[in-house]
């Protein structure tokens, strides 16, 4: 959805911080002759694997082309079931589609909204080949039980970490767990790059094989070669500029990103009857801030979640629904044969979170004139 600084003094939901270093480094690449695969990609690569404590870094077009090439170098057999979370965005699924995989979803944990890594040995069977588990908005999955469950079952294990960039769990941080984690770099996330995103991993073989379905399937021997179906998920010059000087300050953002979380904490604390308030860390992990979703107790329903989001809206306060749940969105309930009822936790969830504005330069005025907002909204119902 856009992001930007509306000038009719609304909130938005989101805001990109770009510094004048970062614009100055794109103008840089303007003023040069290479606005593809140079030198700046090669930095942001080697910054993104050293942030992620990883071998290897392949930089692509969006978070999607990340995690499509990671699902298509796996080499899975078509119709595979691979066991994922209907709560998030639906790229996670639509790269399963993408290459005639199954989705098999399983059910979500009600507290970190992850994929419930207790519901996952009941629906491995022996189509199953990997487990595809997404950081929701930007909380570690349980990665040490998921690395222990797919070690078990000999399945190969997928990072969707495309709204966690910084986060870390059991002292290690999100990009370094399973076979290849995936990121995003959309103007919502923690950094951007306009568009683009990026595939982390230790295994030379994921690396080499995403190296080449992000240039059209050729062959790394500087000839013009194709041995593979590929597709054309390249990471511009102009993007990657953007990206290191983004990554320079990624720790500086974060701190910001959560001192808005901490205060928001504080603004809503008298709503606390009505609303849940995401949390800043799990037993072991600590979350990356993405965005800041609030979710209405079990008092009310979705109408009254929507009446709430009209009503913030109304006031110039940007605000939607994250997430509605995958396995109920037309395409992939008529694809998929899903109705109401198949995941319970996930749809109670879906039917009552919204994203309230969050960015890391939302001031103090701002958040109390959302959160006064949302308690007009709530006494309204």
């Amino acid at each position: 959805m856009p992001v930007g600084s509306p000038s009719d003094g609304s909130i938005p939901l989101a805001r990109p911080s770009v510094s004048a270093n970062a614009k100055a480094r794109v103008q840089k690449v303007l003023d040069s002759s290479r606005l593809s695969r140079g030198p700046y990609l090669e930095r942001f690569e080697e910054k993104m694997a050293d942030r992620c404590g990883t071998r290897h870094a392949v930089a692509v077009s969006s978070g999607t082309a990340a995690l499509h090439c990671i699902v298509r170098a796996l080499d899975l057999e078509p119709g595979a079931e691979v066991l994922t979370p209907p709560f998030s965005f639906v790229a996670s699924t639509n790269v399963l589609l993408y290459e005639a995989l199954t989705p098999t979803f399983v059910d979500i944990d009600p507290h970190t909204y992850n994929i419930d890594v207790e519901r996952i040995e009941e629906q491995i069977t022996s189509r199953t080949e990997a487990i595809l588990a997404v950081d929701v908005f930007g909380l570690p999955a349980n990665w040490p039980a998921l690395t222990q469950l797919a070690d078990t079952h000999d399945l190969s294990l997928i990072d969707d970490s495309c709204e966690a960039l910084g986060a870390t769990i059991a002292d290690r941080p999100l990009g370094a767990w399973g076979d290849a984690a995936s990121f995003g770099f959309y103007p919502n996330k923690q950094i951007t790059t306009g568009e683009g995103g990026c595939i982390t991993t230790d295994r030379d073989d994921l690396a080499r094989i995403c190296r080449s379905l992000r240039n059209q399937g050729r062959s790394d021997d500087g000839q013009m070669r194709h041995p593979r179906l590929g597709y054309n998920y390249r990471l511009d010059e102009l993007s990657a500029a953007l990206g290191c000087a983004q990554l320079d300050r990624l720790d500086e953002m974060l701190d910001q990103r959560a001192a808005v979380a901490d205060a928001y904490w504080d603004a809503l604390a008298p709503l606390a009857d009505d609303l849940h308030r995401p949390s800043a860390s799990t037993s072991d992990g600590t979350r990356s801030w993405f965005v800041y979703v609030v979710r209405l107790r079990d008092h009310f329903d979705e109408r009254d979640r929507d009446r709430v989001m009209e009503h913030l809206q109304s006031n110039g306060i940007g605000c939607a629904p994250y997430f509605p749940s995958i396995h109920l969105q037309p395409y992939h309930r008529d694809r998929l044969g899903h109705t109401p009822g198949d995941f319970p936790v996930c749809e109670h969830v879906s039917d009552r979170t919204l994203a309230l504005p969050f960015f890391g330069t939302l001031s103090a005025d701002e958040i109390t004139q959302v959160a006064h907002a949302l308690k007009d909204a709530l006494s309204s119902l």
